[in-house]
């Protein structure tokens, strides 16, 4: 379902604990059970994040003008994803740097301090990771990879960019040896996914009233979860840390029948904003659902 009309805005994603909380529950869980009674959860709470300072209440202006003001101090130049935010004046007129504050705002529920804290961080990291560059790098050994564990293709009905993730092809044991089987090559790993989320990153408009984030759909089928857990726990890690309100709706596809229990037993523990993004489906209903 691809669509040439982008209208609406951008969604916020899960505080950083609450969605390690509940993504490290999904990739930990063991998997194979049988099928039971198809279960489909999808929030009638979900609304999109809104970009324009029109739609701000008061007191999240007065944290954007704080964090504005930390970073106009800055003794040089800030940018991330192109985006300048540092000095003040480099950012000024630009409507994108509103946006990519607004991200790292909602990330840490708008305090202004912390929300400093955080960009200064991933500007560190971007800088150190290379990330600037690696959405052009040709990576060696990852063809196979391709259009298979994560990848960006198509919209959803609004304009969203889609990125894929189906980690089932690591139950082979030659596969998962040859991709992760030590240290270094899971350091190549994370920086193809790392890669992945880039290229993602590019197809967003970053603009007020614009498409400000991404659909991931995640299928658990055949999904080896003890061995992907050290690497599922340096993505989760990487991306919350770095891509803040970066995705509008995460879709669980292929989940097995003992999660509708594990989501029970978490649930009182996420706020309902974080619950409004998920959507989970049984095998039986991954077409229907994704259609929707």
């Amino acid at each position: 379902m691809e669509s040439s009309q982008a209208t609406t805005e951008p969604v916020p994603s899960p505080n950083p604990a609450t969605k390690r909380s509940l993504l490290s529950s999904l990739m930990e869980a063991t998997a194979g059970a049988t099928a039971a009674p198809t279960a489909l959860h999808v929030s009638p709470s979900f609304k999109e994040d809104c970009y324009l300072l029109s739609s701000l209440k008061l007191a999240e202006l007065k944290a954007l003008q704080e964090l504005q003001q930390l970073l106009a101090v800055s003794p040089k130049p800030i940018s991330i994803w192109g985006v300048p935010l540092a000095p003040s004046s480099a950012a000024a007129g630009d409507e994108r740097a509103v946006v990519v504050l607004l991200k790292f705002l909602r990330a840490r529920d708008f305090d202004a301090g912390q929300a400093h804290a955080m960009l200064l961080r991933c500007v560190e990291w971007r800088r150190e990771f290379g990330a600037d560059e690696v959405a052009e790098e040709e990576l060696v050994g990852f063809k196979e990879l391709e259009g298979v564990v994560a990848y960006m293709h198509g919209w959803d009905r609004w304009g969203h960019p889609v990125c894929y993730n189906a980690y089932g092809v690591f139950k082979d044991k030659d596969v998962y040896d040859r991709v992760l089987g030590d240290a270094d090559k899971l350091h190549h790993f994370l920086r193809w996914r790392v890669q992945v989320m880039e290229r993602g990153v590019r197809l967003l408009q970053l603009r007020p009233g614009g498409i400000n984030s991404i659909i991931q759909v995640t299928d658990l089928k055949d999904m080896p979860k003890r061995e992907l857990r050290a690497a599922s726990q340096h993505i989760l890690s990487l991306f919350q840390d770095n891509y803040p309100e970066m995705v509008a709706r995460k879709v669980f596809i292929n989940v097995p029948w003992y999660f509708t229990l594990l989501y029970a037993m978490i649930s009182p523990f996420l706020t309902e904003r974080t619950k409004s993004k998920f959507v989970i489906a049984r095998e039986s209903n991954v077409a229907e659902t994704l259609y929707k």
